[in-house]
């Protein structure tokens, strides 16, 4: 069927929106990545503009070599991963009794839950409950604090419900037990969920900054994002002379933009990374634990 003039300017509009909104994403980022390969010359002179000018890997020498940038590298690692383990595991845990019709707590959990999600104690009361556990100036601090997302649970909680309860009442036939039927049934049968959980945690967990803000005053134990942050706003200038940089005055603004730029790139390197192999899930994965009305 021959498509009416109406429906080809409609595609056309949506084609040129989609477009222009590639570009106005996609710029800023190739613009960083860029500048953070050319030359200190050419950053100087204003040449780079989509594509780098005088390739050079200076910057991304000068980076790498402060011993401050691989310990903040550990903590973000060891953060998003112990952290992502403990936030899956949480909220396997939590989702499938809601999930299970026959669980007597189940309404009122869910409604305590889904409360949480609208009102909270506030951030002073947190900030006692955090020091008066013991946990400040602790690697756990980023982790037990954000330990469940209730979003993710209410999401997870809906795959477990889309599972035929036929399935789970014959292997209960056969001896199962909940936690049998939580991990040999529930979980393998929701892995396009979970992996799109994963991934949300993992990013979360990689972004965090507020919270070492809060609960990090050690040097040693901060993300990387606070590094990234110290970089970019506070002190630049003092980054790069730590960092070696043998840089005259009246080029340092323009290295310093580039070290900015290349401690950018560094940081959102692993999650470029993970994200292709991930992101097939995504529609199978929401869809999946979609909540109906």
């Amino acid at each position: 069927m021959q498509k009416s003039w109406i429906d080809q300017s409609f595609y056309v509009l949506v084609y040129a929106l989609t477009l222009l909104a590639v570009v106005i994403t996609l710029y800023p980022f190739l613009y960083v990545v860029s500048v953070s390969l050319s030359s200190v010359e050419a950053i100087d002179k204003k040449l780079v503009t989509l594509f780098p000018v005088d390739f050079s890997l200076s910057g991304y020498r000068m980076v790498l070599q402060y011993p401050d940038l691989w310990r903040a590298y550990y903590n973000t690692i060891w953060y998003t991963v112990v952290g992502t383990v403990f936030n899956i595991v949480a909220t396997c845990l939590a989702a499938y009794p809601l999930s299970r019709k026959r669980f007597f707590l189940r309404r009122k959990l869910n409604f305590y839950i889904a409360f949480t999600m609208y009102f909270s104690g506030g951030l002073i009361p947190l900030y006692m409950v955090i020091t008066e556990l013991g946990l400040y100036n602790t690697r756990w601090a980023m982790v037990l604090p954000v330990l469940v997302s209730t979003f993710n649970v209410m999401i997870l909680r809906s795959a477990f419900e889309n599972i035929p309860n036929e399935i789970f009442e014959s292997a209960s036939m056969d001896g199962a037990r909940e936690f049998t039927l939580l991990f040999r049934l529930a979980i393998p049968l929701t892995k396009p969920t979970l992996a799109v959980l994963t991934l949300y945690y993992a990013v979360a967990h990689w972004n965090d900054f507020f919270n070492a803000l809060l609960y990090l005053g050690k040097q040693e134990l901060q993300p990387l994002q606070i590094f990234l942050r110290r970089v970019l706003i506070m002190a630049s200038p003092e980054v790069l002379q730590k960092m070696g940089g043998e840089t005259a005055a009246t080029s340092l603004a323009v290295s310093t933009l580039q070290v900015r730029y290349v401690a950018i790139v560094v940081s959102i390197l692993p999650i470029i990374t993970i994200y292709p192999f991930i992101q097939k899930y995504f529609v199978k994965g929401i869809t999946l634990g979609a909540v109906k009305g």
